[in-house]
């Protein structure tokens, strides 16, 4: 797996007008999908100083979000309800940029010219019940009509590529994967640990999930095991903490379980001490198109259980300890190895620092740009 700068061809000189819907950016509780936005963006401005951006908002952004730049217009085009299709394509139509790109899954049902879009996963196909039906169905219709209308689509990994392909019949040489970037974080000290235990309530030892609290992330399974494990060793006080807020049918998941704590959403400067306090990352997602939180715990020298299907071992490589997330047996004896097991621990923390490095916003940010200039030409 290759994951380098893309060189962007020196002999293009035209300074293109590309239109960024960076609506997602400005969310309060940002998911992996409104990071992506936010980082990548961020990345494309820093990169580039030929082409000129123009960013659009429903939501009125921080004077701090982007870099200023003369390059780079920043306009809010407020809208109650559904503004991508019918607020941001007018806008669209009126400034007739050379391409637009959306860092998340649905362009405008009608809109003039050349498309970027980004498609984060299809997990709704696979695992439809962990969705109410009403959003599977819109995001079946507007994937489907998004890969298809986009002159070029970014996939997140090899896994949502072929699912694109096989799902939709999308050529897959229209489809390129460009994988994300992972956070900069570096281990929190002890100093910050202790404090960030003390702000959410965590004993000194636990097992971290951090995450949306929904079925597609499988906490049912994880709490089950959790469960067994914790019967088998009556006397250990180890915790699982699940971090994240409420999403899709969280309601159904068994949280009052004894030793689980639920935490709730948290702070982006609280992210780095709760994964560097953690025994063990457990992400045992039923699908994910780019797991970051795998990632994202191997920077901070987290040790990480996480699912062998979707993208998950194509990012972790042999940096993590692989499971079927379909079967609780084999998440307990996962759990049962990591926690018991100090040598394990210790070299997957050595493989995660080395793996977690081969994925930086700069390299994204150099394949996208390369994408939206193919896409205006």
């Amino acid at each position: 797996m290759a994951v380098g700068l893309v060189e962007v061809d020196a002999s293009v000189t035209h300074a293109s007008t590309i239109a960024i819907d960076a609506s997602r950016t400005t969310r309060a509780q940002r998911t992996g999908t409104e990071n992506y936005a936010l980082k990548l963006i961020n990345a494309l401005l820093t990169l580039d100083k030929t082409h000129h951006f123009s960013l659009y908002f429903r939501d009125a952004p921080s004077p701090d979000l982007f870099p200023a730049s003369e390059r780079v217009r920043q306009q809010m085009i407020p809208f109650p309800r559904v503004w991508t299709h019918l607020r941001f394509a007018a806008e669209l139509f009126r400034s007739r940029p050379d391409v637009i790109f959306v860092p998340a899954h649905s362009l405008p049902l009608i809109f003039p010219g050349r498309a970027v879009v980004t498609i984060h996963d299809l997990g709704y196909r696979h695992f439809p019940a962990a969705h109410p039906f009403w959003e599977r169905l819109y995001l079946d219709l507007s994937t489907r009509y998004s890969a298809r209308r986009a002159t070029i689509v970014l996939a997140d990994s090899e896994a949502t590529r072929r699912d694109l392909s096989v799902a939709y019949g999308i050529d897959p040489a229209k489809i390129r994967v460009v994988y994300p970037g992972v956070e900069a974080l570096t281990r929190a000290d002890e100093a910050a640990i202790v404090a960030v235990r003390a702000k959410y309530g965590l004993p000194e030892r636990y097992i971290l999930f951090l995450g949306t609290v929904q079925p597609r992330k499988n906490l049912t399974r994880l709490i089950t095991a959790y469960q067994g494990w914790r019967a088998a060793h009556p006397d250990d006080l180890l915790a699982l903490v699940l971090v994240g807020r409420r999403g899709w049918l969280s309601e159904n998941i068994p949280l009052a379980a004894p030793g689980v704590i639920v935490t709730g959403y948290a702070a982006d400067e609280d992210v780095a001490a709760l994964y560097s306090g953690a025994l063990a990352l457990a992400f045992p997602s039923l699908y994910e198109g780019f797991g970051f939180p795998v990632l994202e715990a191997m920077r901070c020298g987290t040790p990480v259980l996480c699912s062998n299907t979707s993208s998950l071992p194509e990012l972790a490589g042999e940096a993590a300890l692989l499971v079927d997330p379909l079967d609780v047996a084999a998440i307990e004896s996962g759990l049962t190895r990591l926690i018991g097991d100090a040598e394990l621990r210790a070299e997957l923390v050595q493989r995660g620092y080395r793996q977690a490095e081969r994925f930086t916003w700069e390299a994204a940010a150099e394949a996208t740009l390369a994408a939206l200039l193919d896409a205006a030409s």
